[in-house]
């Protein structure tokens, strides 16, 4: 029985593994294991970074951009308490959109990567 290795993923949802199944189509058998290595360390979970995020309000602002990716954002949302906890709570209300913009941006990265031949081991 076939099974979606992309279904292992914690949260993933429909739009994400489509976008998935379409970013490596073309991809041979063990390019496509490469990828799924490479791409299922890189990602993250939104209920994850969401929980970072809920940090903020207990004086750890900008834990969850650092996760993202966004250090810079991230230092200065600690430094000022999230914009007053303004930024951690539209951060709250996107962490669906942030997470998807990164994952994908993710998922572009791992596939160029393992295209130039340095995914494999």
């Amino acid at each position: 029985m076939y099974t979606n290795p992309y279904m292992t993923f914690p949260g993933i949802t429909a739009e994400e593994m489509v976008f998935l199944q379409q970013c490596t189509t073309g991809l041979d058998e063990k390019q496509l294991h490469n990828f799924y290595s490479l791409y299922s360390a890189k990602r993250r979970n939104s209920q994850d970074v969401l929980l970072m995020c809920l940090l903020g309000f207990f004086g750890f602002a900008g834990v969850h951009r650092m996760m993202l990716g966004q250090v810079g954002m991230g230092i200065v949302y600690f430094f000022t308490a999230g914009f007053c906890f303004i930024g951690t709570v539209v951060d709250l209300i996107n962490i669906k959109a942030l997470t998807d913009e990164y994952n994908q941006k993710m998922a572009f990265e791992t596939i160029q990567i393992i295209k130039m031949g340095f995914g494999s081991y």
